[in-house]
């Protein structure tokens, strides 16, 4: 029972508690009780990896909430023709923060651009938005959906799309289903990247991150999405 627990434990990243060992133990037709799973787990030091709590940041001032362009399609036959934002904390050091914006490609979930900042700003939007746009050159027209946040309906952030031709879409209030696939993408990072390394500096933090992004996972981590391909291949074929 032991080595079933430490592999499958392994086999997940380290992720299951008790109550998820269960199920996946019970999965491959191994039937125990959470207290049974939870004793061994003990003895054997296995213990989730945990998130920790979200940091709260100011909110900045709305200048316009633009319409759901997308309404969950998030499929799309062309490169740049739709793209996905948004943001997250990651902590370095003693409980440090930085964070994240990343803008991913929906035609084959690549991520366009990723840059880490001190603060939740409008400048950071525009300063992953300028990489993406530099490295990709998309055409007129390009759909960039968000979430409501101050950051992509501030003045500063609508202007700078307006000015290079990006159609804003937007989420509803209070529904992170409606970016879907930039939840799943800052899932991904967390739990097979950020929950598994120890980050002193913000230097080393950032490095960490674009490696995950750029190398890891547009051009070796296989992605359901585009059948077993990296999105780099994907992108090519």
């Amino acid at each position: 029972m032991q080595r079933q627990i430490v592999e499958t434990y392994h086999d997940a990243n380290g992720i299951p508690g008790y109550r998820m060992m269960r199920l996946l133990l019970k999965r491959k037709g191994y039937h125990y009780s959470n207290p049974t799973i939870y004793k061994y787990m003990k003895e054997l030091g296995l213990r989730s990896i945990t998130r920790r709590k979200k940091p709260n940041y100011k909110k900045g001032k709305i200048n316009h909430v633009f319409p759901n362009l997308i309404n969950q399609d998030f499929k799309t036959k062309s490169v740049n023709k739709i793209w996905c934002t948004d943001f997250t904390y990651l902590y370095y050091g003693n409980g440090q923060v930085r964070y994240n914006c990343t803008i991913i490609d929906l035609y084959d979930r690549s991520v366009v651009a990723s840059l880490n900042g001190a603060h939740i700003t409008t400048e950071l939007a525009i300063e992953a938005l300028k990489i993406a746009i530099s490295r990709h050159k998309p055409g007129k027209g390009l759909i960039l959906h968000s979430d409501q946040g101050s950051q992509f309906t501030s003045k500063e952030f609508n202007t700078f799309c307006n000015e290079n031709k990006i159609q804003q879409s937007m989420s509803r209030a209070g529904c992170p289903y409606d970016n879907a696939p930039m939840e799943r993408y800052y899932n991904t990072l967390k739990s097979e990247h950020i929950y598994h390394f120890s980050y002193n500096t913000k230097e080393t933090l950032d490095s960490g991150v674009n490696d995950f992004a750029y190398v890891w996972y547009n051009h070796v981590r296989p992605h359901t999405y585009n059948n077993g391909k990296t999105p780099a291949t994907a992108r090519v074929s």
